[in-house]
């Protein structure tokens, strides 16, 4: 029973981990779709803190043992990624 407990609680990290990569992401494509330039003080300061605390929680969750430290690696690289693809579209149709 414990271990099933154990794997439980390490789907559910990994999935609020996942969630919360996902929302940083969709914030920073409203913040470049209607508010702000990526070049912005706010922009940097919100993705600088938003990515921060994300990390902040993917340490977290290793310490706990829910999940391993490649696998938050791996949330936080696809995530830089996407908002790298993000940027760059931005870039792109607003030259």
């Amino acid at each position: 029973m414990e271990t099933k407990s154990h794997a439980s609680f390490q789907e559910k990290a990994l999935e609020l981990l996942l969630q919360d990569a996902d929302k940083i992401a969709r914030l920073i494509k409203v913040q470049m779709d209607y508010l702000t330039m990526p070049q912005c003080p706010l922009y940097e300061e919100v993705l600088d803190t938003q990515m921060f605390g994300l990390s902040r929680e993917i340490d977290f969750a290793v310490k706990l043992g829910l999940i391993e430290r490649e696998q938050g690696k791996e949330i936080l690289d696809t995530l830089e990624r996407e908002l790298s693809l993000l940027h760059e579209a931005y870039t792109n149709t607003n030259k």
